[in-house]
């Protein structure tokens, strides 16, 4: 037995005072369907299926009564001809709205030619791409019926098999195969969720499954923080290749980004038109590019000392040349701890906090979107205290 009714915003998404979509509901096997009819109105403007209080209330009723109707009919055509019932479907029989889901491949295709509509940068593409790739190769997201919570737990774990090549960093050693992280895993969760909110937007899908799955694909929050000592830092600025070399260019975005604690693409998108000189300190408001969460910033001596070296500008080098660059600076200093282009704004919040300022400080100096990202260098920090109050303990006992 089918039920059907009308009903106003299902998930209760549409805030206090505004308008909000109607709904045709139909309940299928226990399991009820929702479909936006089009029309949006106040909440209270809704009662028993009817339209009120509104001075357009008539020619809305009319229309909500006509697509309801659609709708019924096409749900007693699904039952009379045995065809299956889901929102996809009776949204074709309808409107004669073509449905993708007779074809094994057709939410890939259209999520593939939604991509290239997106008003995204080239990076974010290539991440768009990477997801669609994964999604061919997983067998159980081909379609619109295949979208269940229970297919995104397949994915999520089958994501996680998914091996890595990275180099250990010794020449002889083989390339060892590593799982992909959390991080990366969520990444690919996101972007599809997003993907697939366009395609609720646009009525192709009544609801998104993600939304049923809020916070259990996280991102995960990465224990270690490696960062520079004191003698690693020391060792980076002595350092003084010959000038206008790749390597000159990585050690001197390096030590920018070791006293500003900026990201590799807020760096390389510095402008000092954006800095006020007040009081011969150069301050700065702005917000990440990653995240559009405001930051602040001031220039340190060490930041100002390398602009003036490029002529009030950051070094521009791509990320691969930078961390391959870095990587030879760490050779021929005989670091221990891997450079790379991320670390050294894991260096400057770890000396930020080790000089006493405040971690609410530090996080308004990362942009970072709420204090418990962090507080994993606050943990960092405490763990070395410990290290050396074990330290301590030990050349006591030893004295005793």
């Amino acid at each position: 037995m089918i039920n059907t009714s009308i009903v106003f915003d299902h998930r209760g998404r549409t805030k206090a005072g505004c308008e909000g979509p109607i709904e045709f509901r139909f309940t299928h096997a226990r399991k009820p369907y929702y479909i936006n009819t089009g029309i949006k109105v106040l909440g209270r403007q809704l009662r028993d299926g009817h339209i009120i209080n509104r001075a357009d209330a008539d020619i809305l009723q009319e229309r909500l009564e006509a697509v309801v109707s659609r709708y019924e009919q096409a749900v007693n055509e699904c039952i009379k001809r045995n065809r299956p019932i889901n929102v996809a479907e009776i949204r074709r029989m309808a409107f004669n709205i073509e449905c993708p889901t007779e074809a094994s491949t057709a939410m890939l295709d259209w999520l593939t030619k939604q991509v290239p509509k997106l008003n995204i940068s080239a990076g974010t593409q290539r991440r768009y791409d990477v997801l669609l790739r994964r999604l061919e190769q997983f067998d159980k997201l081909k379609s619109w019926d295949d979208l269940t919570v229970e297919n995104l737990y397949e994915f999520d774990a089958w994501l996680h098999q998914i091996t890595k090549t990275q180099s250990n960093g010794d020449k002889q050693a083989k390339d060892e195969p590593q799982k992909i992280g959390d991080s990366a895993v969520y990444n690919y969760h996101r972007t599809l969720k997003s993907l697939l909110n366009r395609a609720v937007k646009m009525n192709i899908i009544a609801s998104n499954p993600y939304e049923r799955l809020k916070g259990e694909f996280s991102r995960g929050v990465k224990e270690s923080v490696e960062y520079l000592t004191e003698e690693e830092i020391a060792a980076v600025e002595s350092l003084h290749p010959m000038k206008g070399t790749q390597v000159a260019m990585a050690r001197d975005l390096f030590v920018f980004q070791l006293y500003t604690g900026l990201s590799y693409s807020d760096a390389q998108a510095f402008d000092i038109a954006e800095y006020k000189n007040v009081n011969g300190r150069w301050i700065n408001t702005g917000e990440r590019i990653k995240t559009g969460v405001p930051y602040v910033s001031q220039l340190l001596p060490q930041a100002v000392e390398v602009l003036e070296r490029y002529n009030w500008q950051v070094p521009q080098i791509n990320n691969m040349q930078y961390n391959a660059s870095l990587k030879d600076i760490q050779k021929a200093l005989g670091i221990r701890t891997r450079l790379h282009s991320h670390l050294a704004r894991h260096t400057f919040a770890t000396r930020m906090l080790a000089m006493g300022v405040k971690i609410e400080n530090v996080s308004r100096m990362l942009g970072h979107s709420n204090i418990t990202m962090t507080q994993r260098y606050a943990k960092v920090l405490a763990e070395s205290v410990h290290e050396d109050f074990d330290m301590i303990e030990k050349k006591l006992t030893q004295n005793k």
